[in-house]
C-alpha cells in the first residue's frame, strides 16, 4: 500500500521538485476522505477508484492516493481521515478543467455514499525557475 503524503510533503513538492521549466504556479489539490465504512477493503476500493478515475487526466504533474499511516501517530498528526489524495496540476486552469470531467464526476457518484466527510485543501506551489 502506498504511503500517505502529508501536508509537509506537499511543501517539499513546491518549487524545485519539478524538472521542467514552468512559469505559472502549480495548483496542489489535497483531499482527505473520512469513510463511513473504513475496513481495509473499503479503503482499498477508494484508493483503486482514485487511480482508475482521477489519475489519467491532462494537466496532472503528480498524483498519489493512499491510506492513512495508522501506526504513525505523532502529536501533530491529523488522524481524522482514512484516505488521502494529492494531485499537483500544471495550473489552476488544469484543475478547473479536471473538476467537470466525466471520470471525476463518475468517481464522486460511485464513491460518495461511503464518505463521512471530505476535506479539500487547494494551494499554489511556486513554479520552478
Amino acid at each position: 500500500m502506498r504511503n500517505v503524503l502529508v501536508l509537509s510533503a506537499m511543501v517539499a513538492l513546491s518549487g524545485t521538485a519539478f524538472a521542467h521549466d514552468h512559469s505559472e504556479p502549480y495548483l496542489t489539490h489535497a483531499v482527505f476522505f473520512d469513510l463511513n465504512e473504513d475496513d481495509p477493503a473499503s479503503v482499498q476500493a477508494l484508493i483503486d477508484g482514485c487511480y482508475e478515475y482521477l489519475a489519467p487526466h491532462d494537466g496532472i504533474v503528480y498524483f498519489s492516493a493512499g491510506a492513512r499511516h495508522k501506526d504513525y501517530q505523532r502529536d501533530v498528526n491529523d488522524l481524522d481521515f482514512d484516505v488521502a489524495l494529492t494531485i499537483v496540476f500544471e495550473n489552476t486552469a488544469a484543475q478547473d478543467a479536471y473538476q467537470v470531467t466525466e471520470p471525476h464526476l463518475k468517481f464522486i457518484e460511485e464513491f460518495n455514499g461511503n464518505w463521512e466527510s471530505v476535506r479539500v485543501f487547494d494551494s499554489l506551489a511556486p513554479a520552478s525557475k
